[in-house]
């Protein structure tokens, strides 16, 4: 295997969930071998976030704004991201939650870099669900049991109304 992939020959992934997540992610790290550490090129349309809020107990991430504007949710806090800006997530408890919208009229283009440490765990403030990952990828049967505040088993996108990103998106 190749040691070096150009972004533009690499494999791309699009989430998308209702009105208000859609995202494309160019794998970088997969791509070349890598396995203890991932790292993707992140696009954000306007007015979408990635992901949901969340926090992991196990593994890091980090983020460089490549071009964009938007916000990132931190815990409590929401700060303004534009190109240049660096941002660590450590792993911890919901005052570790982050979420990363695009406010601006262009795409939020960021690089994503993260530890792969299995299992993990991953809580979803907004929804109130608590995830395991069994695997470090991103198919469906690997990818996470959910449950919700009351023990039922639910999906990645149950209780993902993107509420809060309509917030942030308002100016909160």
């Amino acid at each position: 295997m190749k040691p070096i992939i150009n972004k533009d020959s690499a494999e791309s992934t699009k989430v998308q969930h209702g009105e208000h997540f859609e995202a494309t992610m160019t794998h970088l790290a997969s791509a070349v071998g890598a396995s203890t550490i991932g790292a993707n090129i992140t696009t954000v349309p306007p007015g979408k976030a990635a992901f949901p809020l969340h926090h992991h107990y196990a593994n890091e991430e980090h983020f460089y704004v490549l071009s964009g504007t938007g916000k990132v949710r931190i815990g409590e806090d929401v700060f303004d991201i534009r190109p240049g800006d660096y941002v660590f997530n450590a792993p911890g408890g919901p005052e570790h939650a982050h979420q990363m919208i695009n406010t601006g009229s262009e795409d939020l283009v960021y690089l994503a870099i993260s530890t792969k440490q299995v299992p993990e765990v991953v809580g979803y403030p907004d929804s109130h669900k608590t995830g395991v990952r069994i695997k470090p990828t991103f198919e469906d049967d690997a990818r996470f049991l959910i449950e919700d505040a009351n023990k039922n088993t639910v999906t990645y996108w149950d209780g993902e109304d993107g509420a809060e990103v309509v917030k942030v998106l308002k100016g909160r």
